[in-house]
């Protein structure tokens, strides 16, 4: 049997209504929120009595999602938010916009920094990694057409 689809790509964070901000700025949708705790936590997570706050928030299509978390226990563990893009296990959340001046623009008010310079490939597409809320690398693409 192979997979249904993938739901969505889960993200903890330090400061959720900022997280929120910054991919409703994106053009993300706010889905829901909720508060997640008991035993159904803790045996999926392999933690113990985990409490968190959760957003669900999803593509303009309804095809991409994003999970954040913010955990309430256990205590949040904090790491270097500055890594760069080929550390391992860390990578970027990919979108494809229609102006990617323009978001980049409208981000950079929620704390976006770009890691580089907007690039073009080829004719083909204007790219550019930035960081987002608690060091997430959000890649932007823009098809040229």
């Amino acid at each position: 049997m192979a997979i249904q689809r993938m739901d969505n790509v889960g993200i903890v964070v330090e400061d959720l209504d900022a997280a929120i901000a910054f991919f409703e700025e994106l053009g993300m949708e706010l889905e829901g929120r909720t508060e997640i705790q008991g035993t159904f936590a803790d045996q999926c997570t392999g933690l113990d009595g985990v409490h968190c706050d959760i957003a669900m928030l999803r593509t303009p299509d309804g095809h991409g999602r994003i999970e954040l978390s913010k955990y309430r226990n256990p205590a949040l563990i904090t790491g270097p938010r500055d890594q760069p893009h080929n550390v391992l296990g860390t990578h970027r959340i990919m979108f494809a916009v229609d102006d990617i001046e323009d978001t980049v623009a409208r981000l950079r008010p929620h704390g976006a920094e770009l890691l580089g310079e907007i690039a073009r490939y080829e004719d083909l597409y204007l790219l550019c990694y930035l960081r987002g809320p608690d060091g997430i690398i959000v890649a932007l693409a823009e098809q040229l057409r």
